[in-house]
């Protein structure tokens, strides 16, 4: 996601969340854990009823865009709203909208030493409108690990064209 697409999230952001909300962070922020925490895994129809696991770096990614760069408040609870819908996604999407697999470096035990190890990553994009909010849920697995909740990002806008009109989306990774 790159500099302009986080201004657009960040405007989309002030539109949705009030200032009130903003002002209940932190709380917001907690109930937002444990609502998450609460998730056990889920079938999803789309990856054949394979189970989906919600661990925490799924939440970490709702906090933060890349390690030590924390989101916007506004953009965060934005998200956090969003988290109950995600897993409905999850539990019924027979589609898989995206998908994008490459090779990364992780940080695994290699001869008991911590490594940089070339991995394949999968990431799968659900595209869906719950309950009157379009959302994109994002589904990663690393080598042959299991799968994981990894991003839920309000689609708020596209660049593909449909019902007469043109309006931009994200760019870049499916992911980000």
């Amino acid at each position: 996601m790159d500099a302009q697409d986080e201004e657009l999230e960040l405007q989309y952001a002030t539109a949705r969340v009030a200032d009130e909300e903003v002002l209940r962070y932190i709380e917001i922020k907690e109930e937002a854990r444990k609502l998450y925490g609460s998730f056990k895994p889920v079938k999803c129809p789309a990856l054949g009823n394979q189970q989906v696991s919600f661990p925490s770096e799924g939440f970490n990614h709702l906090i933060y865009r890349i390690p030590k760069q924390e989101r916007h408040p506004r953009v965060q609870i934005m998200r956090f709203e969003l988290l109950t819908k995600a897993r409905q996604l999850l539990e019924r999407t027979n589609t898989v909208q995206e998908y994008e697999d490459y090779l990364d470096q992780v940080i695994g035990w290699k001869y008991k030493k911590k490594q940089l190890i070339n991995t394949k990553i999968r990431d799968w994009g659900f595209v869906a409108i719950i309950n009157g909010y379009r959302i994109k849920v994002v589904v990663r697995q690393v080598g042959a690990g299991e799968k994981q909740f990894l991003s839920v990002i309000p689609a708020w806008s596209t660049k593909y064209y449909r019902d007469i009109k043109i309006v931009r989306n994200t760019k870049g990774n499916v992911a980000d």
